[in-house]
């Protein structure tokens, strides 16, 4: 499946296509135009002398100093080796594709005054296989993403360092083994390339995608563990979230009602209990405000993916180039700590569920952590200890980072966001809280062992068998990390979830 991008605006799941599964990517010709015009316009700047940021100045408290235009390549080039200032470990590669392919669609907007040969070798790194190397530190998140902007244009100028076919080497060298030309960076380039929001928003869009994937396992293993707990069914009935109309709400109990149809576990109100503990019943309410969040931050992040974030900006047509801030990206960093929180709820319930399948005091008729032969067995005593570690972690990581601001460039830049850090962070407590619902599903699968799992609900079913496809039945202590990281890996994966969708939607 190939990618057309420039005119047709992206979207979240585009993006993980090609950042994920390697989709081909391919530019249209309506934005080739737009790109050119955009450029004759810088020359014509140029051609007069005119006095421009990042063109013929320099850059942040330097924008006073003026720059004669034939040093204007040498000024670009001394710009992205300054820049690259990056700190800490690489990104994975799916999280530079995605870089390399937002910054991609922002060029092709017209408005950053770059040559389309340069944008065109960016598109062939992407299609060859050629990722730069982009430590995740360094950004403040305002000006762009500067510091690991600097080191993907340090790949395109033939420098740095980027993997090619599995291994790392010099930039230049994998350019040349792909059978790519580096570019010689010209006027006006070096900052189209680094000044935007580009790398919080390529972490930030593949951790929501992920997210509302997790959104769907919550509502599965949330589900399994209500059945197994022979739970109270009419919490999830329309009628109490028909007066409450959020959508998620609504959404999640739906979900539940679906995914436990037929079941025979399931109890009537006073049957065996009158109502739940809220881990079960309040699902519909915990579940449906993250996913209420979620679609809050989708609507950030397709906006953002689709804008131009550089500056300055050129606008041809009015024969103006403004200086603004599109650049700062508090828009995103707001959107990247609500994804944190929205996501370390949904870890933080499950954990709950877990604890409430194992204690001996609340799971009856299940036996003790789920083993027939306690003592001599710890059962499923120390993964609830893990979840209940992974979700902890998760609360220090959720303290905001849009709230922090430590002024740059002698005081010129004097508010920046931290939207990096934030979606930084909200990868992790994504990444963490697939582990916590990895664990319940594992627990829940061992519990539907005890209760014969062929009185399960139409939905849970499905799950305890996806469950037993990839996990055997042990009783007997045995290590138990292969299975929650298999099943952490298999739950993010486009097929499988896929599946789980279709569960859902029947």
């Amino acid at each position: 499946m190939e990618i057309i991008i420039g005119s047709i605006p992206l979207s979240i799941e585009d993006v993980v296509r090609v950042a994920r599964y390697d989709h081909k990517v391919e530019i249209d010709q309506e934005s080739k135009k737009k790109v050119n015009h955009s450029r004759e316009y810088v020359e014509k700047l140029l051609a007069e002398r005119r006095v421009v940021y990042g063109l013929t100045t320099g850059f942040g408290k330097f924008s006073e100093t003026y720059i004669p235009s034939e040093q204007a390549k040498q000024l670009q080039i001394n710009l992205i080796r300054s820049h690259a200032c990056g700190l800490g470990n690489p990104f994975p590669k799916e999280v530079a594709r995605a870089i390399i392919l937002l910054r991609v669609n922002a060029l092709l907007q017209g408005h950053s005054g770059i040559r389309l040969k340069v944008i065109e070798t960016m598109v062939e790194m992407l299609n060859k296989g050629v990722t730069p190397v982009i430590p995740e530190q360094g950004s403040l998140g305002a000006s762009g993403d500067l510091a690991p902007l600097a080191h993907l244009a340090l790949v395109l100028m033939g420098e740095g360092e980027a993997y090619y076919e599995g291994e790392q080497m010099d930039g230049g060298k994998a350019l040349a083994s792909a059978g790519i030309q580096p570019v010689s960076l010209e006027a006006k380039e070096g900052l189209a390339l680094i000044n935007g929001t580009q790398v919080m928003t390529a972490v930030g869009t593949l951790a929501c995608w992920d997210a509302q994937q997790l959104a769907n396992w919550a509502d599965c293993t949330a589900a399994l563990t209500t059945d197994v707990l022979r739970g109270v069914k009419q919490a999830f009935e329309p009628e109490t979230h028909d007066i409450r109309p959020h959508a998620g709400q609504k959404q999640v109990a739906k979900n539940i009602l679906k995914l436990t149809k037929d079941s025979k576990l399931m109890t009537e109100q006073g049957e065996l209990r009158v109502q739940d503990a809220y881990s079960l019943r309040c699902a519909p309410q915990v579940h449906g405000a993250s996913r209420d969040a979620l679609e809050h931050i989708q609507e950030k992040l397709v906006i953002e993916i689709n804008s131009v974030t550089d500056n300055p900006l050129i606008f041809a047509e009015e024969d103006k180039v403004i200086s603004g801030g599109n650049f700062h990206g508090q828009p995103i960093a707001l959107a990247m700590d609500y994804l944190s929180i929205a996501a370390a709820e949904l870890a933080n319930i499950s954990e709950r569920r877990i604890e409430r399948m194992v204690n001996p005091q609340l799971n009856d008729p299940l036996p003790g952590f789920l083993t027939k032969e306690g003592g001599m067995n710890s059962g499923l005593m120390i993964p609830q200890y893990a979840a209940a570690s992974v979700v902890s972690e998760n609360k220090s990581l959720a303290h905001p980072a849009s709230v922090d601001s430590i002024p740059s460039s002698a005081n010129q830049e004097d508010h920046v966001s931290m939207g990096t850090t934030a979606a930084r962070k909200a990868a992790q407590i994504v990444g963490n809280a697939y582990k916590v619902l990895a664990i319940e599903l594992f627990c829940g699968a061992r519990a539907a062992d005890y209760q014969n799992p062929e009185n399960l609900g139409k939905g849970t079913k499905w799950a305890y068998s996806f469950c037993r496809e990839h996990v055997p039945f042990i009783e007997e202590d045995h290590v138990m990390h292969p299975y929650f990281r298999k099943l952490e890996h298999l739950m993010k994966d486009i097929e499988t979830t896929q599946q789980l969708e279709q569960q859902i939607n029947a």
